[in-house]
């Protein structure tokens, strides 16, 4: 594996200064030294110096490096910004270090539970790795769309759409574990593309068109249940709480006939979807 180095070669200012006088003395010393039927030797000499010295500046913009090779053998990264100078055989290839996101397309895939879902994400990226991104694979911005987009594919395999269950994550619900996941995925996956993934996200999550009616009575008869559920947990502890503290205080007592009565009056009151219509009874507890 081809890991970076940094060189970023002199400074550009300073190699400028000494074309500039060279570019300036030449036709001086060429006029000074002029003698009648002689070519200007000086600007003969001069004028390959300056284009040989000329080839090798270069200018470094923030957040950008450039990558030297020397007849295709890698010789280093120069990063330091500002105009910059480096042997003229040097080929130089411009490389943005900036922060990238990337959307993904909608992908239709199927969840944990087997069902179709349409699902997309996005992913902020930027290359940290200048020498693993150009040499290790072959277009680095198209190795992170693929390489995503099988990420986020292999993470619908591995939730369900939403479960009414809170110990169990889902797509739906948990969405700050759902992303860490992603994250994680995405860069193992770009790891050996010099590539740091700094945020990913789902964008899009929805059932496929085929089966979205039929998904949505489901996923509300669903939430129906676990809404009973509920309530029917909380009217068992009411009614046992009412029982508890009717026979811890003394106020009444009743038997198992009157308690079996008393528990069915209080559910149906608990439970029930409209308000109960109190009956007043006139005669004694058993009529």
């Amino acid at each position: 594996m081809v890991r970076e180095r940094l060189k970023h070669g002199f400074s550009g200012l300073l190699l400028l200064a000494v074309w500039l006088a060279i570019l300036l003395a030449a036709p001086i010393l060429a006029f000074l030294n002029s003698a009648p039927r002689r070519p200007p030797i000086e600007l003969l000499f001069a004028l390959p110096i300056l284009i040989f010295l000329a080839k090798g500046f270069f200018v470094v913009a923030p957040n950008q490096a450039k990558v030297l090779q020397l007849f295709g053998g890698y010789v280093g990264t120069a990063k330091l910004p500002g105009l910059r100078w480096a042997n003229p055989f040097y080929s130089k290839r411009k490389l943005s270090l900036r922060v990238r996101n990337f959307e993904s397309a909608h992908l239709k895939v199927n969840d944990a539970n087997a069902n179709p879902i349409e699902i997309a994400s996005v992913v902020v990226w930027r290359v940290v790795e200048t020498a693993e991104a150009v040499f290790e694979v072959d277009d680095y911005e198209n190795y992170v769309k693929v390489q995503t987009e099988a990420a986020v594919r292999n993470l619908a395999t591995s939730y369900p759409y939403d479960s009414h269950d809170e110990a169990v994550p889902s797509l739906m619900a948990t969405a700050g574990p759902v992303a860490e996941h992603l994250k994680q995925e995405v860069q193992q996956r770009l790891a050996k593309a010099g590539v740091e993934v700094l945020e990913a996200r789902i964008s899009h999550l929805a059932y496929a068109p085929e089966i979205a009616a039929a998904m949505l009575q489901r996923q509300q008869a669903g939430a129906i249940i676990a809404a009973r559920q509920k309530i029917v947990e909380g009217a068992v502890g009411m009614v046992e709480m009412a029982l508890a503290m009717l026979a811890g205080k003394g106020i009444v007592h009743l038997d198992e006939e009157r308690k079996a009565a008393m528990v069915s009056n209080l559910l149906v009151v608990l439970c029930g979807e409209r308000g109960a219509q109190p009956i007043v009874n006139t005669g004694t507890i058993y009529q």
